[in-house]
């Protein structure tokens, strides 16, 4: 799907049930992105791996009972949230989530309330919670997505494989993504990297390749004066 087709398309929304959008949206986001989308989730576990709805149990005897369900999964990649605000004086408006404005709020550039950003929030610790309900055998994935369908993603990533320090990336400053910031290139790229291969974001991998480098080129002057002072 064309980017400014999407952002038209997603901004000018007046807002609906959060399960009857967030899955359209994320399937034409993918389309922007260049990259594949969901499948189809079965019986086959394998199908499974990057799907809609991916239901995890409490691992706990005691705590057994109706599966929860991770809105997006993709594994060794991400966990996603997603959630749906509203405008003031719409149906379902969070309380107090937007001060009143002189100009209308534009979607996909929205300011940052109280309640909006509790909502956040409490998507981002679901997220998280969802990461100890996995299998056994999936570690748990580098990125958190917390999503406001048709204005905002937010970028939490963990490199440690124990899913116990997400933190904002690749900064405070960066990690909220609005829709309009899809219109940066690097923007797209990064989140284009968190759905294809999250691992090459590691900073400490980048680090590590750095300071390589400067030791081959450390190696490379020094075999030049040892052979300069032999000749």
């Amino acid at each position: 799907m064309e980017l400014e087709a999407f952002l038209t398309r997603w901004t000018a929304r007046e807002g609906g049930a959060e399960r009857a959008n967030y899955q359209g949206f994320l399937y034409e986001l993918c389309d922007v992105l260049g990259v594949a989308r969901p499948e189809v989730s079965g019986a086959d576990a394998s199908r499974n791996n990057y799907v809609f709805e991916r239901a995890v149990r409490q691992r706990r005897p005691e705590c057994a009972g109706a599966p929860r369900r991770i809105d997006l999964y993709k594994r060794g990649c991400f966990i996603l949230e997603a959630k749906q605000s509203r405008l003031p004086g719409r149906k379902n408006a969070l309380p107090g989530q937007f001060e009143m404005l002189e100009e209308p709020v534009a979607l996909g550039r929205r300011s940052i309330a109280r309640g909006w950003d509790v909502m956040m929030l409490n998507a981002r610790r679901q997220a998280e919670a969802y990461v100890f309900l996995l299998d056994a055998d999936h570690a748990a994935p580098p990125f958190l997505i917390t999503c406001d369908v048709g204005n905002c993603l937010e970028l939490y990533a963990d490199f440690s494989g124990t899913g116990r320090g997400y933190g904002p990336f690749p900064d405070r400053q960066n990690f909220r993504v609005y829709l309009h910031d899809l219109r940066d290139p690097a923007v797209l790229d990064r989140l284009k990297t968190v759905w294809e291969n999250p691992a090459s974001l590691d900073p400490t991998r980048a680090a590590a390749q750095v300071t390589r480098g400067i030791a081959q080129q450390l190696a490379i002057i020094s075999k030049a004066l040892e052979a300069r002072h032999n000749g």
